[in-house]
């Protein structure tokens, strides 16, 4: 397994330094504190700096996190523990001139003991690392991944027997589309692709369910701001396609309508995914908790609390709005 530096512009690995941070502040207050109480009387001294010092740290760490990613872990963390003591022995020299009184140990001091709280903090995310991955993160990965194949095999291969006789031809192509589909899925599903495999994937999906429903299923796509070479996980715009397609067209006689809208900006890509409810019925469908809590505990595998999924109901559509962090997945796409 290939060590990494945490990603500084997580917002997850943020507020674990932060709390982390504070934890060990507290501690250590009570530590040299007669009295657990007192501790809070300590704190008022010079708690101001210590949490103007972490915030200006992770500040910092946060500007620096793209170059810090492209360099050796060793290097990396050498550079972690600098940036840390300079930032909080600067601070803490320039508190002590404005103020005289706010700073109660030295520049050299506060440098020390910044760069003991990084190296600290760093282990911890490294130990973090070797544990959940790939011990947790990779199998569960897995095991969620596996959930997805039988499902959409069964549902492709009923697709396929119900043509044989009525069209050949078609039952072939719905056999060429699969085979497209499972050579993709046999990839390794721990790595993120594309945006624009992800869509050729399930664009392959839907031909198959346009053979079997016809002209009950009517797609409508915008991808015109679509960020096509984007990192996501695989499988995670199927899945909602097909929830859209078993809980939103098949139950109507008059079919239904799907509305696939992804797009924007350099910092987050968002997929939109929307379908008509049966009869306007405002409760959401149940069979379908299963995958999309599939996909939300993959987005949080993924790229901790920055990635998400939000469901609602609005204007008698069913919505899934997924939001992925750009710049977690090209870095992530650049260690795998």
């Amino acid at each position: 397994m290939r060590e990494e530096l945490p990603d500084f512009r997580n917002l997850g690995v943020m507020l674990r330094i932060i709390v982390i941070a504070e934890a060990a502040n507290l501690l250590s207050l009570m530590a040299h504190a007669p009295e657990g109480i007192s501790s809070l009387l300590v704190a008022a001294n010079w708690g101001v700096l210590f949490e103007v010092s972490v915030l200006a740290i992770v500040l910092v760490l946060f500007m620096l996190s793209p170059w810090l990613a492209s360099c050796p872990y060793r290097r990396g963390v050498c550079l972690v523990c600098g940036v840390s003591a300079l930032t909080s022995g600067g601070l803490d020299a320039g508190m002590q001139g404005l103020g005289g009184g706010i700073a109660v140990a030295s520049p050299f001091t506060s440098m020390v003991l910044a760069t003991v709280m990084a190296a600290l903090i760093l282990m911890y995310f490294n130990w973090r690392q070797r544990v959940l991955s790939p011990a947790l993160s990779n199998a569960r990965l897995m095991a969620l991944q596996s959930r997805i194949r039988p499902h959409f095999l069964f549902n492709s291969l009923n697709t396929a027997v119900s043509l044989v006789r009525q069209d050949p031809r078609l039952a072939e192509q719905v056999l060429l589309d699969m085979s497209d589909l499972f050579r993709a899925l046999l990839a390794d599903s721990r790595s993120l692709v594309p945006l624009s495999d992800e869509i050729r994937l399930a664009e392959a999906y839907l031909q198959i369910e346009q053979l079997r429903l016809g002209e009950r299923l009517r797609m409508h796509w915008a991808l015109d701001s679509a960020p096509l070479a984007a990192q996501v996980p695989v499988l995670v715009l199927q899945p909602l396609l097909e929830n859209a397609v078993r809980y939103g067209v098949e139950p109507s006689a008059d079919g239904g309508d799907v509305y696939v809208s992804i797009g924007g900006n350099s910092r987050e890509l968002v997929i939109e995914v929307r379908n008509s409810v049966l009869g306007g019925d405002t409760r959401a469908p149940s069979g379908n908790r299963i995958a999309l809590a599939n996909i939300e505990e993959r987005l949080a595998l993924h790229f901790d609390a920055e990635g998400s999924m939000r469901i609602s109901l609005k204007d008698r559509l069913f919505v899934v709005k997924v939001s992925i962090p750009r710049s977690a997945s090209s870095r992530r796409a650049r260690v795998a």
